[in-house]
């Protein structure tokens, strides 16, 4: 079974970008072994195939002022919780 990995979006980057007009990259992919900062993070299947890409584009940001999201051709599955879930 594949390690997990997990892309974080990092807010306090995306607020100094802001502030200061820069660009450095405000996600981050944390495996077991490593923390690699990008702006934008490709998931692939074993055989490569992309399915899903995560995107920060703080200067080509969405219609809707998105400037961080996530972009798919898969069909995709919605999970709504209605109290916070206490299994951490």
């Amino acid at each position: 079974m594949a390690k997990t990995t997990r892309i974080h979006v990092n807010q306090h980057v995306i607020r100094a970008n802001r502030k200061q007009g820069d660009n450095a990259p405000a996600l981050t992919v944390k495996t077991y072994a490593s923390n690699v900062y990008a702006h934008e993070a490709v998931i692939r299947t074993e055989d490569g195939t992309e399915v899903a890409r995560v995107v920060y584009r703080p200067d080509k940001p969405l219609s809707c002022g998105a400037h961080v999201w996530i972009e798919t051709k898969c069909d995709v599955e919605t999970v709504s919780r209605t109290k916070p879930d206490s299994a951490a």
